[in-house]
């Protein structure tokens, strides 16, 4: 079971993103953590059955093959304050999500810790195997 947090485990068009938008986020003076990367399928099925059929609140609904961290174009991100993790400090992941959409990230209307880039492709491309590196 794979839940990664590192960067090389993305496609390498997203982890070079991803490297650039840590920089830029550093150049404005924040400090951000990659808490998730690359997903396989069966790890994403643990983090569904979350609030589900397991214990612990909802964390995805997302179903294995139904989320962009299966395909290593998504990541997930905290900004850090005095080495302490700011999960409800709105108006820094609103500025965060700026400086990753400027670097031509995507981020998501309902998960302010998220960014992804797929070069256009969706899901149902990516489960047909089309990849990012074709797309772009």
């Amino acid at each position: 079971m794979i839940n990664s947090r590192a960067i090389d485990d993305l496609d390498p068009v997203v982890a070079k993103k991803c490297r650039a938008f840590i920089a830029a986020c550093k150049k404005e003076g924040i400090e951000v953590l990659i808490t998730s990367t690359y997903r396989d399928m069966e790890s994403q099925a643990e983090i569904y059955a979350q609030g589900r059929t397991r214990p612990g609140r909802i964390v995805t609904y997302a179903k294995p093959g139904h989320s962009f961290h299966n395909w290593r174009v998504a990541f997930d991100f905290v900004p850090i304050v005095n080495g302490k993790a700011q999960w409800n400090d709105a108006r820094t992941f609103r500025r965060c999500r700026q400086i990753g959409e400027a670097l031509g990230l995507e981020g998501l209307k309902f998960e302010m810790a998220h960014l992804q880039f797929t070069g256009g492709l969706n899901l149902a491309d990516f489960r047909r195997g089309k990849t990012l590196l074709a797309a772009v």
